[in-house]
């Protein structure tokens, strides 16, 4: 699919974006872990998480939809899965893929693990390593890659794990064999990752604590608890809301509402860096919901100024640096956003995408190792470029919102990716005043 993103002027509205992605998955995946039925509101129902809710079919446990949206998962407890009878296919999900292998680790069968072509060139050594130190087999091509399979026992061994770099998906997937494991399972990161597991399983039951060291951040589980099922609200993607809000900002003369959207502050990187741009973002009616601080954002055209992002924020931000790199190409002077090399190995190379797509649109930009600079245009950058998605469907929207605040239009080619976690991205930016639309060939 083709889309063409052209310039458009003022967004107003109110819109909300779908429910949060890392916290979709984890709230299919652990009630699946609980004794009982466990409810769920505001799922995202994109391609990432069916494929998870898929596979936990698969395995044995029933998951449903409901008219109205809501979702039941029927908990078979901690190592009741069943064993597939057929190859687990996770297409772009690469939190789905290595949470699962977290599971399959406890449980003494075999199961093949699968993906997209993406996910199939995505290094999963990060996570097998410490699986295969608790006991587990893991099979896989050269590189840890997928398509493995993952043999794996019921008297898992627990684990003190240090990881070299702060990823929440290595954190969680270890945490996850943990529950399988007799005694104490820790994981120790350089900085804090997203800490959605751990509040969902402290929420569930789970002996959870979490310590300072001078090694980093430490987080231990004490294993087979008995998960209480329970009721989950997700609040809305802070990363789906990241595309809405940096076009609010962009685009001149604009004011947009979003209400619902989380705002877990190990989530928040991207929203403090465009405040100290000079962005105008204000959070109202600050709530919890589901465990999970969430606010509505009300978002008015700014102008930016160029920054300089810490590399100790990465962990923060992740996945909002395509749509940041957007924010820095209007802003006045030259951002350097430091430390990016996780970039390299998510759905695509982002680290190259987001310099080739840059490049492309006429924005100048350049790389110093792992640090990524981004000189701003002090105004609409030029765009006019074509743009491969990637099977990237952060490149995609990142860049559909470049060519709206462009002096010409963007295309975007492969932007069907998009649907893997933002399935009405086109309708929700028209409506506040986009102009995104199919392109011909």
């Amino acid at each position: 699919m083709k889309l063409r993103a052209s310039p458009h002027g003022a967004l107003s509205g109110r819109a909300s974006v779908p429910g949060d992605k890392s916290i979709s998955h984890r709230a299919l995946l652990l009630a699946a872990l609980a004794v009982g039925e466990s409810r769920i509101e505001g799922l995202l129902e994109g391609e990432d998480v069916m494929a998870t809710a898929a596979t936990l079919r698969r395995l044995g446990v029933p998951v449903a939809r409901h008219n109205g949206g809501s979702w039941t998962v029927a908990g078979v407890g901690v190592s009741g899965l069943a064993e597939p009878d057929t190859v687990l296919d996770l297409g772009n999900a690469g939190t789905g893929a290595r949470l699962v292998m977290g599971l399959l680790a406890g449980h003494p069968f075999t199961a093949v693990v699968t993906g997209d072509s993406s996910l199939r060139r995505r290094p999963m050594g990060r996570v097998a390593a410490p699986l295969r130190e608790m006991g587990a087999t893991v099979l896989a091509r050269e590189g840890d890659r997928l398509p493995l399979a993952v043999r794996g026992r019921a008297d898992l061994l627990p684990l003190d794990w240090r990881s070299e770099v702060a990823s929440a998906q290595v954190k969680s997937a270890i945490l996850l064999a943990g529950l399988h494991a007799a005694g104490r399972t820790s994981v120790t990161e350089p900085l804090a990752s997203r800490d959605h597991t751990e509040r969902m399983l402290r929420a569930m039951g789970a002996e959870i604590a979490e310590e300072e060291t001078e090694d980093g951040h430490r987080v231990t589980i004490t294993g087979q608890p008995e998960l209480r099922p329970r009721d989950f609200v997700v609040p809305g993607d802070p990363s789906s809301a990241a595309f809405p809000v940096v076009a609010a900002v962009l685009a001149e003369g604009s004011r947009i509402e979003i209400p619902g959207v989380g705002v877990n502050p190990l989530r928040a990187g991207l929203y403090r860096t465009l405040r100290e741009m000079g962005a105008r973002i204000t959070e109202t009616r600050p709530r919890e919901q589901g465990g999970e601080p969430v606010a509505d954002l009300v978002v008015e055209s700014s102008d930016l100024e160029a920054v300089e992002v810490p590399a100790e924020r990465a962990p923060r931000m992740i996945d909002e640096y395509p749509i940041l790199a957007v924010a820095a190409a209007r802003a006045r002077g030259v951002t350097a956003m430091r430390g990016l090399g996780e970039l390299r190995v998510k759905e695509s190379d982002r680290f190259a995408a987001i310099l080739e797509g840059l490049a492309a649109c006429g924005v100048r930009c350049w790389s110093e190792g792992d640090d990524l600079f981004v000189e701003g245009a002090a105004g609409p950058p030029p765009g006019g470029g074509r743009v491969a998605a990637r099977l990237d469907h952060r490149i995609a929207m990142s860049f559909l919102v470049l060519g709206g605040i462009a002096r010409a239009p963007v295309t975007v080619e492969g932007a069907e990716t998009i649907a893997t976690s933002f399935p009405g991205f086109v309708a929700l930016m028209n409506a506040l005043g986009a102009r995104i639309e199919e392109a011909g060939s």
